[in-house]
C-alpha cells in the first residue's frame, strides 16, 4: 500500500484575524459613531456569569449614555489598532502572513448607520491600511459586520429586529464596494452570523428587554441579515466582478454523549440548528427541517415581497468558519458541565479543556470539515482558530508559549488531512495574531497572540508590542506551507 502524504496547495493563504471593536481604539476619533461594542463592561472574573458578558439591557445603556456608569469599556480602547497600524502590520509581515482579515468599523463609515453621506475620515483610515496591507502583499480578507451594529440603528429600530436596517446595511456595503474595489477582494458580510441567536445585541445590536419574544426577535433580526448578505453579495458582483462574498458560521459540533440512539437524535437535531445559517447562505432557502423548530419556540418569520427569491439568486461564494471547540449532545440533563463561556457542554472525558474551559478538538476540526465539504462542496476559509491562554512574560521579557504552538500545531496538521481527504480549503488565519480584547469577557489577559501586548485586563500598560515563541514558530509554518510544524 503506498503511503500517502497530505499537503497544502502552492496558493494556500497563511495569516490571521481580528475584529475591528477588539483592536482599534479611537473610538470617539475620526468622526466614529458609538456601537454595540462600545456599550460592553468589563466584568472581573469573580463577578462574571454566562449571562452578563455580552448582553446588555436598556439600563446599562441609559447609564453608559448618561455618565452614570462606572463600568469600564475595554473596547472602547482596543489595543490603538488606529494609531499603530503601520507597526502592527509590518509585524504581521515579518511572520510572512500572506492574507490578514480585519473588520471596517461600519461606524466609522457612518456614524449612525442610517446616514446618507458616509464619513470621509473613516473610508481614509481603511485606505491607508488596505495600502499598507498591499505594501507587504498581504491580502485583505475583509467582514462588513463583525458584532459592530451602529448603536444608531438601535437605538432607531433596535438594531436588525428592524427591517429598514436591510437598505441602510446595502448601502454601507455599496459604499465599501466601490470605495476599494482595487485593493478587497474577498469579503465577509456577517461575522458568526449564528450569534444573533445567542447573544443578540452582540450579533444584532438588539435589547432584549425591549422585545416580548425573544426568540422571534432574534430569529427576525437573523432573517433581515440573510437578506441583507444576499443583497449586498449582488452588489459586490456588481462592483467587483471578480469580487467573492464568504458567510461565517461559528461551527459548533456536537457529538451524541452515548450511542443511545435518544443521544445521536440530539446531536443531529444540534447539529442541523448550528447549519441552518450555511443552509441559506449557500443553498439559498431555509431548510425544511427548521419549520418544527420555528413551530415549537413560537417564532414566525415576516418575510418582505421577493425574500426568497433573493436568497436564491444570490448565494455566497465560499464558507468562512471559525472552530474552538467541540461538544456533546445528551438527551438527558445530567452530567458535567464545562465552563465554557457563551456555549457550554457535557465534558467529553477524552478531550482536555483551555483555561477558559473550552475544549480542545484538534480532529474534531477534521470532521467538521469534511462534513461540511461533503455538505456544500464550496471553498472552506479557516478564518478563526486559536488558544485563549495567561502568558506568563519573563525576566528577559521572553514568553515561552508552547501551549499555544501545541494548539496550533495539532489544528493544523488535522487541517492538512482535512485537504488529503479533499477538502477545497483556501486558507488559515489564526484568531488573534496579535493580543486583542477579548470578544467575550473583555478581558486582555485572555491572550491569543503570537505578538504580546502591554496592557492589563484593568487598561495599565505601554501597548509595546513583543514577539513570543509562537511568532518565530508560525513564521516557520507559513515558510514551509504548513511542512515545518
Amino acid at each position: 500500500m503506498t503511503q500517502f502524504e497530505a499537503k497544502f496547495p502552492k496558493n494556500f493563504y497563511w495569516g490571521g484575524a481580528t475584529a475591528a471593536n477588539q483592536i482599534e481604539g479611537g473610538f470617539d476619533e475620526g468622526g466614529k459613531g458609538l456601537s454595540a461594542a462600545d456599550f460592553v463592561e468589563y466584568i472581573p472574573k469573580d463577578q462574571r456569569t454566562k449571562d452578563n458578558a455580552m448582553e446588555i439591557t436598556s439600563e446599562q445603556i441609559r447609564k453608559a449614555l448618561s455618565g452614570e456608569s462606572t463600568a469600564r469599556y475595554p473596547k472602547r480602547e482596543g489595543i490603538d489598532f488606529y494609531h499603530r497600524y503601520k507597526e502592527d502590520i509590518a509585524l504581521l509581515a515579518e511572520m510572512g502572513f500572506t492574507a490578514f482579515r480585519l473588520s471596517i468599523h461600519w461606524a466609522r463609515i457612518f456614524p449612525n448607520g442610517y446616514d446618507e453621506v458616509p464619513n470621509e475620515a473613516g473610508l481614509q483610515f481603511y485606505d491607508n491600511v488596505f495600502a499598507e496591507l498591499k505594501k507587504y502583499n498581504i491580502e485583505p480578507i475583509v467582514t462588513l459586520s463583525h458584532y459592530e451594529t451602529p448603536y444608531g440603528l438601535t437605538d432607531k429600530y433596535n438594531g436588525w429586529v428592524g427591517r429598514e436596517v436591510i437598505n441602510h446595511f446595502v448601502h454601507y456595503a455599496e459604499t465599501v464596494f466601490t470605495r476599494y474595489k482595487n485593493m478587497v477582494k474577498y469579503w465577509i458580510s456577517f461575522n458568526e452570523i449564528n450569534m444573533i441567536t445567542i447573544s443578540p445585541f452582540t450579533g444584532g445590536g438588539v435589547i432584549s428587554d425591549k422585545e416580548a419574544n425573544s426568540m422571534q426577535a432574534r430569529y427576525q433580526g437573523l432573517h433581515h441579515q440573510f437578506v441583507a448578505s444576499a443583497l449586498a453579495t449582488k452588489k459586490l458582483h456588481e462592483i467587483i466582478p471578480d469580487g467573492k462574498m464568504g458567510c461565517m458560521l461559528a461551527r459548533m459540533s456536537h457529538y451524541p454523549n452515548t450511542p443511545n440512539p435518544a443521544d445521536v437524535i440530539k446531536a443531529q437535531k444540534d447539529n442541523q440548528e448550528n447549519l441552518f445559517f450555511t443552509d441559506v447562505h449557500v443553498r439559498g432557502e431555509y431548510p425544511k427541517y427548521m419549520d418544527r423548530f420555528f413551530i415549537e419556540n413560537n417564532i414566525e418569520i415576516i418575510k418582505g415581497t421577493g425574500d426568497d427569491e433573493i436568497l436564491k439568486q444570490h448565494p455566497v461564494d465560499y464558507i468562512t468558519i471559525s472552530y474552538y471547540m467541540s461538544m456533546l449532545s445528551s438527551a438527558s440533563p445530567e452530567g458535567e458541565r464545562t465552563e465554557g463561556n457563551l456555549m457550554n457542554s457535557l465534558k467529553n472525558p477524552y478531550l482536555e479543556a483551555s483555561e477558559w474551559g473550552w475544549q480542545i478538538d484538534p480532529i474534531g476540526l477534521r470532521v467538521v470539515l469534511n462534513e461540511m465539504y461533503d455538505r456544500y462542496q464550496v471553498p472552506i476559509f479557516m478564518v478563526e482558530n486559536g488558544l485563549g491562554a495567561y502568558d506568563q512574560v519573563e525576566e528577559d521579557g521572553s514568553i515561552h508559549d508552547h501551549y499555544r504552538i501545541d494548539y496550533l500545531r495539532k489544528h493544523i496538521e488535522q487541517m492538512k488531512e482535512a485537504v488529503g481527504d479533499g477538502v477545497e480549503l483556501m486558507g488559515y488565519l489564526a484568531w488573534g495574531p496579535i493580543d486583542l480584547v477579548s470578544m467575550s469577557t473583555s478581558e486582555m489577559s485572555k491572550r491569543y497572540g503570537f505578538i504580546y501586548v502591554d496592557k492589563d485586563d484593568e487598561g495599565n500598560g505601554s501597548l509595546e508590542r513583543s514577539r513570543k515563541d509562537s511568532f518565530y514558530w508560525y513564521k516557520k509554518t507559513i515558510e514551509s506551507n504548513g511542512e515545518a510544524l
